[in-house]
């Protein structure tokens, strides 16, 4: 069965809301940044917005503007991805919890603080009354939540899914992080992320959101062809079960016209793909988001986000281009989207044109 998405919508360092950034990018430098808030008001009234924690109003911000862009109402599904929920409220929570010596707490940071309110608070939001479900699973959140939204369409249990993909960094987080090197010690610019044996990355939040179905229409954005996860720590293994995942779709290594990679200018992560682009696909273009997006749990929505635009447009931006490769092909076909978190957990999402299935 097929799988389309129909619409995405993004929260980010980039405008917000828009496409902008495949022709006007913001390129940021500085370690620790904030995504860029849309105007509330045309999705959250005041009254709403007040009793509401940031990360809760970008995931319902991006959840309405998805559906807006999908001419979609309600959706069969929600399912989220988050691997720490809304931090915010769990310092808020916790911080009342100390200075007030355990006694009259305020219920709503705590109520806010648990990982599934997010897909709650959008389900009340829509009056979206079918299936529900949070995945919090660190690196590979959204990842997990995009592969239960197929599970159900091949199980013809659903026919419309709101998958999001939200996590927020809030300054004691960022400095929680920051001891054990998540981070870069100091701003740093496109040529020192790309610069070899370097640690750190550049932190953000994040918001993204996909309308997916398993009927066509002519604004559909791109065709899931399939998504995968597995675990292992063996890099031949690794590559092996990435030529297993394309030749269950009759496609070889060569047939992938680019690989988006989860680059983040940390040595300890980005060898992981230099490996698996070494190995498998040394003549491809391979592509990378985070240099615009930010680091997070849910930073791979952003290179499935990334990958299903330039299918639309049909067109590869200059800055998402890490590598160049030596095939160039006239037309894009296939994108292949990787991600892996601590070189164990990783995920496989190969994206193709809505053409190469459906009659336009």
């Amino acid at each position: 069965m097929d799988t389309y998405i129909r619409a995405a919508s993004q929260i980010s360092m980039q405008h917000p809301l828009t496409e902008e950034w495949m022709d006007a990018p913001i390129l940021p430098s500085a370690v620790f940044n904030e995504p860029l808030d849309p105007d509330y008001k045309q999705f959250i009234s005041p009254a709403e917005a007040r009793r509401m924690g940031r990360l809760l109003k970008r995931a319902v911000a991006a959840s309405l503007d998805t559906l807006q862009k999908g001419n979609c109402t309600n959706p069969d599904a929600i399912i989220t991805g988050t691997g720490l929920g809304c931090v915010e409220n769990t310092e808020k929570f916790l911080n009342a919890l100390i200075d007030n010596d355990e006694q009259c707490l305020p219920p709503t940071p705590f109520m806010q603080s648990t990982h599934n309110t997010i897909s709650s608070q959008v389900a009340l939001k829509l009056q979206c009354h079918g299936y529900n479900s949070t995945y919090s699973h660190r690196g590979t959140s959204f990842d997990s939540a995009l592969l239960d939204a197929i599970m159900q369409f091949q199980l013809k249990r659903i026919s419309t899914a709101l998958i999001g993909g939200y996590d927020e960094m809030t300054p004691a987080y960022f400095k929680m992080l920051a001891k054990i090197g998540y981070w870069r010690s100091a701003s740093a610019d496109l040529a020192s992320l790309k610069q070899a044996g370097m640690t750190g990355s550049l932190a953000c939040g994040a918001a993204v959101s996909l309308l997916l179905t398993n009927t066509y229409s002519p604004e559909c954005l791109c065709r899931i062809v399939d998504t995968n996860l597995f675990y292992t720590h063996n890099p031949e293994e690794q590559s092996s079960l990435i030529h297993s995942f394309l030749q269950q779709h009759n496609l070889s290594e060569t047939d992938i016209d680019a690989v988006m990679c989860g680059f983040s200018g940390d040595d300890n992560n980005d060898s992981v793909y230099h490996h698996l682009l070494q190995s498998n696909f040394p003549d491809t273009t391979a592509l990378w988001y985070k240099h615009l997006f930010g680091e997070s749990f849910c930073a791979s929505g952003y290179g499935v986000y990334c990958a299903a635009i330039c299918l639309k447009h049909q067109q590869i931006p200059e800055h998402l281009i890490y590598q160049s490769g030596q095939n160039k092909p006239s037309s894009i076909n296939n994108i292949l989207v990787i991600n892996h978190f601590h070189k164990k957990d990783f995920s496989l999402t190969l994206l193709a044109p809505c053409s190469s299935s459906t009659p336009l």
